[in-house]
């Protein structure tokens, strides 16, 4: 044989020999069945792609206008306080399909780190729900003089600050911590939890004053939010038996 011929039968056995690794190899051990390969089981059922919204109450009109939902059980689960999934019934291969995700859009707040003081109040006039606490805080935000904050104090706790009181007149306060806020962190449709919050400030060598906002209470407030959340689907799918909410 050639020797082209020789590096022909050798590249062949090489192919081969790949194949056959590749191939799952089943063997019989002590009466368990092991196998070399992970496999994957192909499914009997065909799964639609989950329908895309941005509201619960377009979740909720689906739910009832559509004639799809009357053969089985399903099941809305909250998943978030930003997510919520519409699942049918186990189907032959002991899965569920998921049907509709609702996702809130909310606004983005910088939580955590300091910003410029015009862009802070702005967030938080734009991005808060209005409450005696978001009041004092953008009264004191809005008014605290640049270069006061390390001058009256910061013990780790509680921070002092001048502000302008009229046009030339100052006067010393404390910085309002902690606070009780409602940001936008839910769907629109139920109530924003509130919840604690610690507002810092200090003086900045570039913008003169910054601002932050720390969250304080642990991440409780989502415990409420998805509650607030079944209340409201429960509430609006009245009626309709065959649908259970979750969260």
């Amino acid at each position: 044989m050639s020797k082209r011929g020789e590096e022909k039968n050798m590249l062949k056995e090489a192919i081969n020999r790949i194949l056959e690794l590749a191939e799952p190899h089943i063997r019989e051990v002590n009466g368990s069945s092991y196998c070399d390969k992970q496999m994957r089981r192909i499914d009997e059922d065909i799964r639609a792609e989950a329908l895309q919204m941005g509201t619960l109450s377009g979740l909720v009109d689906f739910i009832k206008g559509s004639g799809d939902f009357k053969d089985c059980r399903y099941i809305v689960q909250v998943v978030s306080p930003t997510e919520v999934r519409l699942l049918s019934c186990l189907d032959e291969d002991r899965k569920r399909e998921t049907l509709a995700e609702v996702r809130a859009e909310i606004p983005d707040f910088p939580f955590g780190r300091f910003t410029e003081n015009e862009q802070f109040i702005i967030g938080m006039q734009s991005k808060f729900v209005d409450g005696e606490d978001k009041k004092v805080i953008l009264a004191f935000a809005g008014n605290v003089k640049a270069g006061t904050v390390e001058k009256y104090g910061d013990d780790g706790v509680s921070q002092k600050a001048a502000i302008k009181r009229g046009v030339t007149s100052m006067s010393e306060v404390e910085v309002p911590s902690p606070c009780m806020l409602a940001p936008y962190r839910t769907f629109t449709e139920v109530p924003q939890p509130v919840s604690s919050f610690i507002f810092r400030v200090k003086d900045d060598e570039r913008c003169g004053v910054a601002c932050a906002l720390f969250e304080a209470d642990g991440g409780a407030w989502k415990h409420e939010a998805k509650e607030n959340i079944r209340i409201f689907l429960e509430e609006s799918l009245k009626g309709v038996e065959n649908v259970m909410v979750i969260a």
